[in-house]
């Protein structure tokens, strides 16, 4: 699954926070994390308060943890308490009672006594009534004698329940009485004799529910058509616990098994499902019987079915897949670039992996209201419309690399997930982890033009400012109910997956990364799998140089025609130790803050656990095994030291002015510089910037701003270090200046410190003001000066920089006379939109075009525009129509409601409307979910005085 196509839309470059309410091109990708901190960079970013004001930290995200854990459990309760029995059969037995008969399985985790082989579904929606009735066979083995089949089933009235089978293989069915469990989402099916081990059982349930009101299980949704008829569509979101919404099964990702699965439909629609048709049959006039192929083995939260009436387009790949894009009609014409994209990276991935794509197809499907970003289901991957639609006329740069990110994402899980899955989701980053990391491999080749290596540092610039809060948790954590397994969608899993999983590639080689990864495909095929399976996989495979021909055995080791070269500096008996050196990477939070002093031709080297927010000093205990690289004044040449113990001395061959390491942020961990290394570097900056890479650059920026957060350094230090942006034109030194910056002064505005404020806005124009006079109005350059002016502009217009605001009135008065007809260039209209939304009647004109299908592409840049205004009343309105869900979508709440608490005027609403509609909300996104996570940091992330904290 992808975070949330929204965010990253608006968004694909480095991080969000306060930047990406000033510059969407900056908005992150996220699902959008529940583990995240609730106060960005607090007591740092109020770093400055060092100077202003003093400010105690308070790691809030804990706290989040705590309430979020809280309401979970009144949920539960509020479910057990309205759950309705239904049919004659079906009755609630707790886990425990007084003499009562107690429900026969105690633990959230189902028993392994029983396991499931085949599943032949039957479902059929009335998308008039927004009801369903399914038919489920399942065909089970006994592995343990049992008189019971504990299985999940949510919301769903059962009416009927059967066995057949066993000894002999008889044929007569036997009724069964059905218990339910609702805090664990149970039933039991208790059959009448003992069920014998080694037999195979058919399991038949019947029965019936409402289509979800949310965004999981099998929901509705439903659009407008340019003539305003609303049609109605409903879809499946499984993942990670919710087929259990839409069919009685065994929900965890180690029961794979088959799928056989038809769906009755109106003449006028299409059935979509994981693979092809292979008939249809007519039931009646009004009603056809689609029956799809046996899926091959595979996790119940990948089966997806949709019925619909899109429309599609296909081609072939050059393996002979089938590709096909559906949409709603009307935008079906949006369709072509994201179908030569999965064409081009659907070869990729065969090719890479060297394990053909199991099925004859893959459909991606654009679906009018989804929660999160897109899904992997196998055969089936759905999206958000803006994740997959793109209009060549009015889409932007943005929109082009985030769609091409978030297809590769969804097809590499088709191995990473999907053919290997893990066991149990306390492991999610061996899914989410991998295909985040192979997103950036994967389009640097298949669209080098969009030059995707220039973000994937900001990934890990996100994945550690959730690392470093204590309230933070290990890349594989234990988690049992549904709502902790939703917490695992976060920032760890994903982007600290992604980061550790490059440095692991940069320490073996990409050869040897390669080799074992193939090796760990190929061993767990239609498998689960634990950590030490992927570092089992690693191990033993030899180092080679990038420089110099590896080959690949039968036995999916590698060799190496020539040795190593020196320059890796890696020896065979460190380079053989992956799961130790990993480990200490995923079995233990946070990450190392690397302390150096240099003395002489001595490198002193001393490792901590680097953490903020905490009243107390770091936990001692934590070690990680660290692969530092660096380069030195004398030299470019990348060296190598892995540093395994607390300290270590380095001693170079000569001398030198200046050191740095983690060239191009290839791992994860912070640097310090100690005595005179910071001013040297700074001085380095400000004398010959280019001296160091981009990325090297956007790096010395995050850890000086890092270092200030903890008390190493002092916020004059950090400023010093960016006057030299003064002379960057990249765009991470640029972007990463702006996310450390940008906090400083939003922090100001939440405290009405109002002189402190404009102050420090005009020192930031002032900084970046040579590189905002350069840009052009226009959509020239590559995607990356694309992103960078579109953030440009729209930052130094919101600071209400008069050339900048000047130009864009300009633009809204001319768009406006043309009644919007007039065609803007795409890298401005976010600027333009936002100062014409500044007034009433720009703000109502914006409003009109918004609720017109010809600007569907545009709805994410004028929602940014309209909550930008200072006017409460549209501020409130506004939310108000998302949580209705009519004009404005639902799913596009989330977004609003952060969008409007970056806003001065808009914060103390977007907090009292957080609390007014929790229940609603909690209902709609579901507790622990990154929508509802991002919300309550979203709005409290600025939060910084005691007053607030108590409000929270």
């Amino acid at each position: 699954m992808k975070p949330s196509g929204r965010e990253v839309e608006l968004a694909a470059p480095p991080q969000g926070g306060d930047a990406a309410w000033a510059c969407p091109g900056l908005k992150r990708g996220g699902k959008t994390q529940s583990r995240q901190s609730f106060v960005r960079k607090q007591k740092e970013k109020a770093g400055m308060a060092a100077a202003f004001f003093t400010l105690q930290p308070v790691d809030q995200s804990a706290v989040l943890m705590k309430t979020l854990l809280l309401l979970s459990v009144l949920s539960i309760a509020g479910s057990v308490s309205s759950d309705h029995h239904s049919g004659t059969s079906e009755t609630d037995h707790t886990a425990s009672g007084n003499g009562s008969k107690l429900f026969p399985w105690d633990k959230m985790r189902l028993p392994k006594h029983v396991t499931p082989v085949h599943y032949d579904l039957l479902i059929h929606p009335n998308l008039t009534t927004l009801t369903f009735t399914g038919f489920a066979n399942i065909q089970v083995t006994v592995n343990q004698q049992t008189t019971s089949i504990i299985l999940h089933s949510k919301h769903l009235q059962i009416t009927k329940a059967t066995i057949q089978g066993g000894k002999g293989n008889s044929h007569a069915e036997t009724e069964v009485m059905v218990w339910k469990h609702p805090p664990f989402e149970q039933i039991a099916l208790l059959a009448s004799e003992p069920l014998q081990v080694g037999q195979n059982y058919t399991v038949h349930i019947e029965y019936s529910a409402n289509l979800s009101e949310s965004f999981h299980g099998f929901y509705k949704s439903s659009y407008r058509t340019q003539e305003g008829e609303v049609r109605v569509l409903a879809i499946t979101q499984f993942e990670p616990t919710a087929a259990r919404m839409a069919f009685p099964c065994f929900d965890e990702p180690s029961f794979k098994a088959q799928f056989s699965v038809k769906i009755r439909r109106e003449p006028k629609h299409l059935a979509l499902s994981n693979m092809p048709i292979v008939r249809s049959v007519n039931i009646s006039k009004w009603l056809v019987e689609d029956h799809f192929d046996v899926s091959v083995k595979m996790s119940t939260y990948l089966v997806a079915f949709i019925v619909s009436d899109f429309k599609s387009v296909s081609k072939m790949t050059r393996h002979g897949i089938k590709i096909s894009i559906y949409a709603v009609p009307d935008k079906i014409n949006q369709a072509d670039y994201a179908l030569d994209a999965a064409v081009k990276l659907l070869d990729f991935y065969e090719d890479y992996f060297s394990i053909p794509y199991p099925l004859p197809k893959q459909d991606l499907a654009a679906i009018p209201d989804f929660q999160s970003g897109a899904m992997e289901n196998w055969g089936l991957t759905t999206y958000r419309e803006s994740a997959l639609l793109y209009d060549s006329e009015k889409s932007s740069a943005s929109s082009k690399l985030w769609i091409t990110m978030i297809i590769a994402h969804e097809l590499a899980h088709q191995w990473f997930g999907n053919l290997v899955t893990m066991e149990w989701w306390d492991d999610l980053w061996l899914n989410e982890g991998f295909a985040k990391f192979m997103e950036y491999v994967s389009v640097s080749v298949t669209h080098p033009e969009l030059k995707v290596e220039d973000y994937f540092l900001g990934k890990c610039f996100d994945a550690m400012e959730v690392d470093a809060l204590n309230s933070s948790h290990p890349i594989s954590t234990p988690v049992e109910d549904p709502a902790q397994i939703l917490e695992m969608f976060d920032d760890v899993s994903y982007e600290k997956g992604a980061c550790i999983l490059n440095m692991l590639w940069n320490y073996l080689t990409a050869d040897v990364f390669k080799a074992g990864i193939v090796q760990y495909l190929r061993n767990y095929s239609y498998r689960n799998t634990k950590n030490e399976d992927l570092w089992n996989s690693l191990t033993n495979i030899c180092p080679v140089d990038g420089t110099h021909e590896s080959q690949l055995q039968s036995d999916g080791f590698c060799t190496r025609n020539q040795q190593t070269s020196s320059s890796s500096h890696w020896t065979r008996r460190e380079t053989l130790e992956v799961g130790t050196m990993m480990n200490t990477w995923t079995l233990q939070k946070g990450f190392p803050l690397i302390t150096v002093m240099a003395k002489g031709k001595n490198v002193y080297l001393r490792q901590e656990h680097y953490m903020k927010g905490s009243h107390s000093s770091p936990p001692t205990g934590y070690l990680w095994h660290v692969p530092l690289t660096y380069i030195t004044s004398k030299s470019d040449t990348v060296q190598r030291f892995l540093l395994t113990t607390k300290t270590d001395v380095l001693i170079l061959p000569e001398e030198v002015e200046w050191i740095k390491f983690n060239v191009g942020m290839n791992g994860y961990y912070i640097m310090h510089y100690e005595d005179d290394g910071w001013d040297n570097l700074i001085s380095l900056l400000k004398e010959n910037h280019t001296a160091i890479s981009s990325n090297d650059r956007a790096s010395l920026i995050n850890n000086v701003f890092q270092l200030v957060s903890i008390g190493k350094l002092s916020i004059s230090k950090a400023l010093d270090l960016t006057l030299y942006l003064n002379h960057e034109s990249q765009i991470m030194p640029v972007f990463q200046g702006m996310n450390e910056l940008i906090p400083m002064y939003k922090l100001m505005e939440k405290r009405d410190m109002h002189d402190v404020e404009n102050q420090l806005k005009e020192y930031i124009v002032n900084v970046f003001k040579n590189l905002i006079d350069k840009q052009s109005w226009n959509d020239e350059g590559s995607v990356s000066e694309r992103l960078l002016r579109n953030s440009l502009l729209l930052f130094a217009c919101a600071r209400k920089y008069q050339p900048c605001v000047d130009k864009a009135e300009e633009y809204f008065m001319k768009w406006k006379e043309s009644d919007g007809t007039l065609r803007l260039p795409n890298d401005v209209k976010a600027a333009v939109y936002a100062v014409g939304a500044q007034t009433v009647e720009g703000w109502d004109f914006l409003f009109s075009k918004y609720r017109l299908p010809s600007f569907n592409t545009e709805k994410n840049k004028i929602e940014v525009a309209l909550s930008i205004s200072r006017n409460k009343e549209k501020l409130q309105w506004l939310m108000d129509q998302g949580l209705l869900g009519d004009i404005v979508k639902t799913q596009d709440l989330p977004h609003i409601v952060v969008f409007v608490a970056k806003n001065p005027s808009g914060y103390h609403l977007a907090w009292k409307f957080l609390k007014e509609n929790w229940n609603k909300l909690a209902q709609k996104f579901e507790l622990g979910s990154h929508s509802i996570a991002g919300m309550v940091i979203g709005v409290t992330n600025q939060y910084s005085t005691r007053e607030q904290l108590a409000q929270v």
